[in-house]
């Protein structure tokens, strides 16, 4: 299944459940707490906490989308099999209780529906993760019993404190709430062998999650408190690219069709091979994917907050460019890729097209600059040292 067909059929599948088709908002949000849009709830999230009526800007409380995300938290491990710097969050809500509403049943049983009726994917090989209770909110005793009555064994359903199962906020104060992940096996051979490997595994990437339910109740105040929120709300988000992957029978997203394209292009351009120089290929490709994003969004390369965020992936995209002996000028066409790939679905990239182009050349010049003067002192240190 291809990405594009795997997005349709998602937003398909809702909006076929009374579900309203949401657009993606832009990377760059209204909260100006935050510097980028890191989940799909962050547009929803007024009306998750109540202050705003969803009936009347949407015409429905259940929303569905495919939004656009960049985080650049786990930099260091782009490169593995599964994180990105700009990523692709599926999602559905239910914004309050009406009498058509749903909280944990509902979302539980659409996500069951989705995976195993929809993509045809063994349930067998889910493992379910729920919060195991901390900081005087309860164990979600709740969820385990839904997923127990949906036919998961109780072997395979796993406790986590709030670090792995209580989602949110995004900012210091805001909506939050348990959540209950389902994580994919994907088999012993990508295990560590160690006993009692599961999910959130230090040590390997068996297991690996793809459908985050969060059970919304609560708001965590400005003295860090957890209050009831005035009702109750399902926010969903699954890894476009991690789903992609496992439904394309590939060990990582890189060699999806999300990727093939400017993963090849670096292999002729470079003349190096992707098997040998896995890492640096997924680097260049994730950060010349979430570059041309950016710039497409208006962010130019600066020195101060999403400008220095954009300089420091364009600059470290340049950087391993170098290690597999990329000329300079080799961002431009990666981007063009890109942009193919995604203009039916993100016109602003196409809109603009020539900003992107523009904004990455004029960065990639600065840098052989500052990289030419660097080389230049280096030189005259170590005659002076003769």
């Amino acid at each position: 299944m291809v990405s594009e067909e795997l997005r349709q059929k998602f937003l398909k599948f809702f909006e076929q459940r009374g579900h309203k088709i949401v657009a993606s908002s832009s990377l760059l949000p209204a909260d100006p707490s935050v510097l980028f849009t890191t989940a799909g709830m962050q547009q929803f999230s007024l009306y998750l906490s109540g202050k705003k009526d969803p009936i009347a800007d949407f015409g429905s409380r259940h929303l569905v989308s495919c939004q656009k995300c960049f985080r650049t938290g786990d930099i260091e491990e782009i490169g593995d099999d599964t994180h990105h710097t700009f990523f692709e969050m599926l999602g559905n809500w239910s914004i309050g209780e009406d009498d058509k509403g749903y909280f944990k049943e509902g979302a539980i049983k659409y996500a069951l529906e989705f995976l195993v009726d929809e993509l045809k994917m063994d349930k067998s090989r889910f493992t379910i993760t729920i919060f195991k209770g901390e900081n005087n909110i309860a164990k979600d005793d709740e969820a385990a019993q839904i997923w127990l009555k949906n036919g998961i064994p109780a072997e395979r359903i796993k406790e986590f404190g709030k670090e792995d199962n209580f989602w949110g906020p995004v900012s210091a104060v805001g909506p939050c709430g348990p959540s209950s992940e389902i994580h994919y096996d994907r088999g012993e051979e990508f295990g560590c062998g160690n006993e009692g490997c599961g999910p959130s595994c230090e040590f390997c990437k068996r297991f690996v999650e793809i459908w985050n339910l969060v059970f919304m109740q609560y708001y965590k105040n400005e003295k860090g408190e957890y209050e009831l929120l005035p009702q109750t709300n399902i926010d969903t988000g699954i890894g476009f690219e991690r789903l992609a992957a496992l439904l394309q029978g590939k060990k990582s997203a890189y060699e999806t069709d999300i990727f093939l394209a400017i993963i090849e292009k670096i292999e002729q351009t470079s003349g190096k091979n992707y098997e040998q120089n896995k890492k640096i290929f997924r680097i260049i490709a994730d950060h010349a994917r979430s570059s041309a994003f950016l710039l497409s969004e208006g962010v130019k390369p600066s020195n101060l907050g999403q400008g220095y965020i954009l300089r420091r992936i364009l600059r470290r995209v340049m950087r391993y460019g170098k290690l597999i002996d990329l000329k300079t000028g080799f961002l431009v066409p990666l981007m063009d890729l890109v942009i193919d790939k995604y203009e039916s679905v993100y016109p602003p990239l196409k809109e603009n097209k020539s900003i992107i182009k523009a904004g990455a050349e004029e960065e990639e010049q600065k840098f052989e600059k500052t990289l030419r003067s660097g080389l230049k002192k280096i030189e005259e240190m170590i005659e002076l040292k003769h």
